[in-house]
Formats: structure tokens, C-alpha cells, sequence
């Protein structure tokens, strides 16, 4: 498939501030992108994109009538948008509100004010799930590779396959949780485990632990998804076994590094 650049998307911008939608529209042209509409609200949004659907939605948290997470499930909730990727700008430094959106499986969070380099790194996101591009790898056939994705949210999970499977990952089993995760690998073999942290019953760590000290497949790579930004925590993630880790948003990019290093080995 031929590589997409900003000037072919067409970007819905959604932004109750007609400043900031100024602002951000501009910071968009100065990439290239060339065809953005707008909409001012959770239901006229709903409506535009209903009407034609964009190859991005950028949107900001708060409006009069709803959130930016209430647009986002109405999307998910709807099969042939489910997939459009989307992008939330905010100010907003909660974690438990951002962990939200994380789980949700949006393609970028970028702060307000956001850099030029935030918005093009999120840009190309974007660009790579919507413009797949198979991981080449001289150790397997990418096509046979199979991998176990473990997530108790169903929205990062679908995420998370869709980004494996752009990268011609074709063997996709799920969990939704580590216990499940387990009875799964006592059943089945992998060449890869990607698993979430925050996890009820048995989290990231206790699974790792599993794999490697438990399990006939102790040697299995695993690829830690974790919105943990402590240090000291990341740490002790790290001494489980881990022998990759990757924030959320998963970003195609930095995955398709990661799992090269990984299966290269």
C-alpha cells in the first residue's frame, strides 16, 4: 500500500473554542494537512462524521453537551467507524482521567499547548494504521507468528490488534485478563505475549512471573503495555521478565521497533 502523507487525510477537528479551533486548524496546515472540517460539539460532530466519515478525529475533552469520551464510544459503538483513529487534545493532567482514554484505544493525547513535534508524531500515528506496513523479518514468516494480547479493555485490545495486525500479524489470540491469559498459554503456544499492566485477578507483573518461572514457555518474549510513568515502578516491572515495554497510546512506530528487536534476537 502506498505510504499516506498529512496532505491526504481529511481531519475533523472538534473544538467548542473558536480560538482554539484557529489555532489548531493552523497548527495542522503548517503540516500540510489540506482538508479539515470542523464541528463545535459532541452532536454535531456525531453528525458530520455520520455524514462522511474522516480519516482522523481531533478532539478536545470538555463541551456543553457531552465529553470527548462520549463521543468516542458513540464511535466505537458504531462498527463502520469503530476504526477511525482518534486523537485527544487537552490540558487535562489527571491520570485517572487520561487512563480513560488510554484504554479506549485513541491513536494520541497531545497537551495543550502541544509542540510541533507532539502533533507530528501524532500525525504519523495516525498515518501508520491507516497506511499498514508489514514488519520484515529474516528469523520468521511474520504471517506465522503467533501472539497472545492480554487487556481487560476490550477497546485497547482491538487497538492493539489492529496495530499487530498492520504489521501482517495474522495469529492473534485474546485474554481479558491475566487468569485467562494463563489457561490459554497451558493450552496453546505462542511466539510472543503482549500484555497490559492493570489487570484485576492477575496483572501484567504476576503473569510475567508466571511465564517465566511456571510455564513451558519460560523463553517467550513479552511485551509490556503500561501507562505506569513511575520510575521506581517500571523497575520492578522490568525485574519480572519483561523484555520490552511500551506506553499507551500503543503507537504502530515504536511497536514495530520494539517487536524487530524482539524477534530478532
Amino acid at each position: 500500500m502506498q505510504q499516506l502523507s498529512p496532505a491526504d487525510l481529511h481531519i475533523l477537528l472538534v473544538e467548542p473554542s473558536d480560538t482554539q479551533r484557529k489555532i489548531i486548524s493552523r497548527h495542522l496546515k503548517q503540516e500540510q494537512v489540506q482538508h479539515i472540517s470542523e464541528a463545535d460539539s459532541v452532536s454535531s460532530a456525531f453528525l458530520k462524521i455520520m455524514e462522511h466519515q474522516p480519516d482522523l478525529i481531533t478532539c478536545a475533552l470538555h463541551f456543553a453537551d457531552g465529553t470527548a469520551l462520549d463521543l468516542l464510544h458513540k464511535i466505537k459503538q458504531q462498527p463502520k467507524l469503530a476504526e477511525i483513529p482518534f486523537m485527544l487534545v487537552s490540558s487535562e493532567t489527571r491520570k485517572a482521567t487520561l487512563e480513560e482514554f488510554k484504554q479506549s484505544g485513541v491513536v494520541a493525547i497531545l497537551p495543550k499547548p502541544f509542540t510541533t513535534a507532539h502533533l507530528g508524531k501524532a500525525l504519523n500515528a495516525a498515518i501508520d494504521l491507516l497506511s499498514p506496513s508489514e514488519l520484515e523479518l529474516s528469523l520468521f514468516d511474520v504471517h506465522d507468528i503467533r501472539v497472545l494480547v492480554v487487556d481487560d479493555s476490550r477497546l485497547a485490545r482491538n487497538h492493539i490488534k489492529r496495530v499487530l495486525s498492520n504489521l501482517g500479524i495474522q495469529h492473534l489470540t485474546e485474554a481479558e485478563d491475566g487468569q485467562q491469559a494463563i489457561e490459554i498459554l497451558k493450552q496453546q503456544m505462542f511466539d510472543l505475549v503482549v500484555t497490559d499492566y492493570n489487570m484485576p485477578e492477575v496483572n501484567g507483573r504476576e503473569l510475567t512471573q508466571y511465564i517465566r518461572e511456571n510455564s513451558q514457555q519460560s523463553h517467550i518474549p513479552v511485551l509490556m503495555v503500561t501507562s505506569e510513568a513511575n520510575d521506581t515502578h517500571l523497575s520492578n516491572i522490568a525485574q519480572s521478565g519483561v523484555n520490552a515495554m511500551c506506553d499507551k497510546p500503543f503507537e504502530p512506530e515504536l511497536v514495530k521497533a520494539l517487536l524487530f528487536k524482539l524477534l530478532e534476537q
